[in-house]
C-alpha cells in the first residue's frame, strides 16, 4: 500500500538531574560536594533514506521517544547521554509542524537529516555550586525538559520526468517499455491506484520516471485520485503529457490535453510552466487525420508532438530523447530550488518566560518552563536554595507584576505545587 501522509507524535529525552552528593571517606575531613552532573536527553532526528518508498511504517506506529539522560552520581560521575532516536523516512519527505504549520524541514536528498525535537540538557550536580561563600549546597539543577510536539510528515516523490495525462492513455505501458518497472496493466479506468517509479538507462546515463495516476476533471478540486497525486508531479522537471489519439475512451484527444493543462494551472502555475513533451499515443488505433489533426494543434502552440504506440514500443524512443534533452536544458537553464531546513532551537522561545494569574481561590499562580526546572532543582529544607529560588522569581518581574495585580501581605502566592505567603519586607 502506498501511504505518502501521516502524523505522529515525537518526544525527546530529559535531562538527567545533577546530583546532591558529599564526600565521605576515612581520612578525608572536610571532604565537601561532590555530586555530578545529569547526561544530556536525546535528540529526535530524521534522516531521508533512499531505499524507503512510503510511509507506510508511521502507520502502525505513531509515537516516538528518545532515550532519557542519566542522572548524575557521588563522586563527581556523570550521568550517560540518552541516545539519540533517528527516524528514517523516504527521500523527498516533508516534515511539517502541526501546531504551527510552519514547514520544518524538507529532505530531498538521501542522507539528509533534521533534529527535530533537541534533548534536555543535564543537570548540574552540586559540586557546581560551591564557592568560597557557600561551600557545602545541598541542593542541584534538574535536568532539561523534554521537547514534544506533532509532526506532520509528507511525502512528494523524487523524479526527473513525470508522466501525466487521463487514465488509461498509456503511461503505465509506457513506464513498462523504458524501465524495470512493473506497473500493473489494464484496459479500464484507474488501473493505477499509486504512483509508480522506474529508473531509465539512458546510453551512459540514467533518470527517474514517474508514471502518475491519471487525472481527471476538477482533480485539483479533489475530485478523484488527482488531489492526492498532483503533488507528486511538483518536484519534476519534464513532463511528458501522454494523449490517447485516437479517441478509443469515447473522448476528444484536443480536450483531454486542454483538461488536463488546466488541472495543472489550477494546481499551480509553477507546475504548469514545466517544460512538456506531448506524447500522442494508441497510433495503432488512429486515422491519419485524427493524427494529422491533433499534431498541427499540439504544435501551433510551440510544443513538441511525437507519436507512439507503447504496447509494442513504436516511436517510444524519440519520446525519450525529446524528453532526456529538455531535462538537460532545463537543469542547465535553473538552479537547484533551496533546501528548506529549519534550524530547532535549543529551546523555546518562550522558555525563559515567566507568567502570574490569579486563580478562583483569589491565589496568585506563578508559571514559567524555567520556572519549573529551577523549582525542580529546589530543596526546600535548605535557606539558599529557597532564596535562589525566590530571587530568581523577583528577577523575572514577577514580585512587582503581582503587587500591580494587587498582591498584599498575608496573599498566597502558589508556584507549581508549593505555597508561599507573601510577607512585605518594607
Amino acid at each position: 500500500m502506498f501511504i505518502d501522509k501521516a502524523q505522529i507524535f515525537i518526544r525527546s529525552g530529559k535531562g538527567g538531574n545533577g546530583c546532591v552528593s558529599f564526600r565521605r571517606e576515612a581520612n578525608v575531613p572536610q571532604g565537601g560536594p561532590d555530586g555530578g552532573n545529569g547526561g544530556r536527553g536525546g535528540d529526535i532526528v530524521f534522516k531521508a533514506d533512499f531505499n524507503l518508498r512510503t510511509l507506510m511504517d508511521f502507520r502502525y506506529k505513531r509515537k516516538y521517544e528518545a532515550a532519557n539522560g542519566e542522572d548524575g552520581r557521588g563522586r563527581q560521575q556523570y550521568g550517560a547521554d540518552g541516545e539519540d532516536l533517528i527516524i528514517l523516512v523516504p527521500v523527498g519527505t516533508i516534515i511539517k509542524d502541526v501546531d504551527t504549520g510552519s514547514i520544518l524541514a524538507d529532505l530531498k536528498e538521501n542522507g539528509m537529516s533534521f533534529v527535530a525535537a533537541r534533548g534536555g540538557k543535564g543537570g548540574r550536580g552540586n559540586v557546581f555550586y560551591k564557592n568560597s561563600v557557600r561551600q557545602a549546597p545541598n541542593f542541584a539543577e534538574a535536568g532539561g525538559v523534554a521537547r514534544e510536539r506533532t509532526i506532520e510528515l509528507e511525502l512528494k516523490l523524487i523524479a526527473d520526468i513525470g508522466l501525466v495525462g487521463f487514465p488509461n492513455v498509456g503511461k503505465s505501458s509506457f513506464l513498462s517499455v523504458t524501465t524495470s518497472a512493473n506497473p500493473k496493466i489494464a484496459n479500464y479506468h484507474f488501473t493505477t491506484l499509486t504512483p509508480n517509479l522506474g529508473v531509465v538507462s539512458y546510453y551512459d546515463n540514467s533518470f527517474v520516471l514517474a508514471d502518475i495516476p491519471g487525472l481527471i476533471e476538477g482533480a485539483a478540486e479533489g475530485l478523484g485520485l488527482g488531489l492526492d497525486f498532483l503533488k507528486h508531479i511538483e518536484r519534476t522537471k519534464v513532463l511528458i503529457h501522454v494523449v490517447d489519439v485516437s479517441g478509443s475512451e469515447g473522448r476528444d484527444p484536443i480536450d483531454d490535453f486542454e483538461k488536463i493543462n488546466a488541472e495543472l494551472r489550477s494546481y499551480s502555475e509553477k507546475l504548469a510552466s514545466k517544460p512538456m513533451i506531448v506524447a500522442a499515443n494508441k497510433i495503432d488505433l488512429a486515422s491519419e487525420e485524427q493524427l494529422a489533426a491533433f499534431t498541427g494543434y499540439i504544435e501551433a502552440k510551440g510544443l513538441k508532438c511525437l507519436p507512439m504506440c507503447a504496447p509494442i514500443n513504436e516511436g517510444v524512443r524519440p519520446v525519450l530523447d525529446a524528453a532526456y534533452q529538455a531535462l538537460l536544458q532545463y537543469e542547465a537553464e535553473n538552479e537547484e530550488e533551496e533546501i528548506i531546513i529549519a534550524e530547532e532551537p535549543e529551546e523555546d522561545p518562550d522558555y525563559r518566560e515567566v507568567y502570574v494569574d490569579v486563580d478562583d481561590d483569589g491565589c496568585f499562580v506563578v508559571t514559567g518552563k524555567q520556572l519549573r526546572k529551577i523549582f525542580n532543582s529546589t530543596n526546600f529544607n535548605d535557606t539558599g536554595s529557597l532564596r535562589y529560588l525566590y530571587k530568581y522569581i523577583e528577577s523575572k518581574g514577577a514580585i512587582d507584576q503581582m503587587l500591580a495585580m494587587g498582591l498584599e501581605e498575608g496573599d498566597i502566592i502558589k508556584v507549581f505545587d508549593y505555597e508561599f505567603e507573601y510577607i512585605d519586607e518594607l
